[in-house]
């Protein structure tokens, strides 16, 4: 990563707050972000692995802290986040990310526990909603925001052994739409991207299975996740601001084929 000029960034002067960015697509939505001049927080459970983020960033120019959170502690751990990241970067959050995500291995509805089930709705549903929440009132305070959701395809079709991922997606999508009608009238935009198969570190032993998966796609391949950092970053961006409470497809073009 190499900063852009202030001259030329999209988001210089913004401050940035990326849950579940020590890793994967979360990881490059922060690099991204401060890459284009915002102050950026990384969050994550991680410390090692937050600290490994900012490290990068600074290294290559930008500016990052990190925080560490655990958002399936509900309301507190939401309103701890929001004081903490406004604290790390110097003042309020203007650009939220709500990227992190329980992601559920491909089981059955039969094998689905209802402690799995309560923590995909804590971490996919819930946290969402009450970091929005507890962020958006320093955002109208200072005359706008922007908030960012990242979901899935898994949230746009069914898909068999997803059913609890595809479902908290799709909550994702519809609060998206939701949030965006209740406060565009006070200067927050809210969007959403939504990813289909992407090559992370993460997912390094399928990425085979993921080339294989999307040959036939229009694209002919998997996504990356600089390629979903992208999106945000536009959607985050001057460039979107008539664009309110839309689900972006990040997908080489998979919906538009199904």
């Amino acid at each position: 990563m190499t900063a852009v000029p202030n001259s030329v960034a999209r988001l210089a002067g913004r401050r940035a707050l990326v849950t579940g960015s020590t890793s994967g697509i979360g990881r490059s939505i922060a690099t991204a972000l401060a890459r284009e001049g915002a102050t950026v927080v990384v969050c994550g459970r991680n410390k090692d692995a937050g600290d490994k983020v900012v490290a990068e960033i600074h290294s290559a120019g930008g500016a990052a802290h990190f925080v560490r959170a655990e958002l399936a502690d509900g309301a507190r751990a939401a309103t701890h986040l929001a004081q903490a990241a406004a604290e790390a970067a110097g003042g309020p959050i203007d650009v939220l990310v709500n990227n992190a995500a329980l992601l559920i291995p491909a089981q059955s509805l039969t094998e689905v526990d209802e402690q799995l089930a309560d923590l995909a709705l804590a971490v996919n549903i819930k946290a969402p909603a009450l970091l929005t929440a507890a962020l958006v009132p320093a955002m109208i305070e200072a005359d706008g925001g922007v908030v960012v959701n990242v979901g899935s395809i898994n949230g746009a079709i069914g898909m068999s052994v997803a059913a609890l991922y595809g479902a908290t997606k799709a909550a994702l999508h519809s609060l998206t739409a939701s949030w965006a009608a209740e406060l565009a009238p006070k200067g927050i935009r809210v969007n959403a991207v939504a990813p289909g198969p992407t090559m992370t570190e993460e997912n390094a032993a399928f990425h085979d299975a993921l080339r294989g998966y999307t040959a036939a796609t229009p694209a002919g391949r998997p996504g990356t996740s600089d390629e979903v950092a992208d999106a945000v970053v536009f959607l985050a961006g001057s460039q979107a601001t008539h664009i309110h409470g839309v689900t972006l497809p990040v997908d080489g073009g998979y919906l538009a084929t199904r």
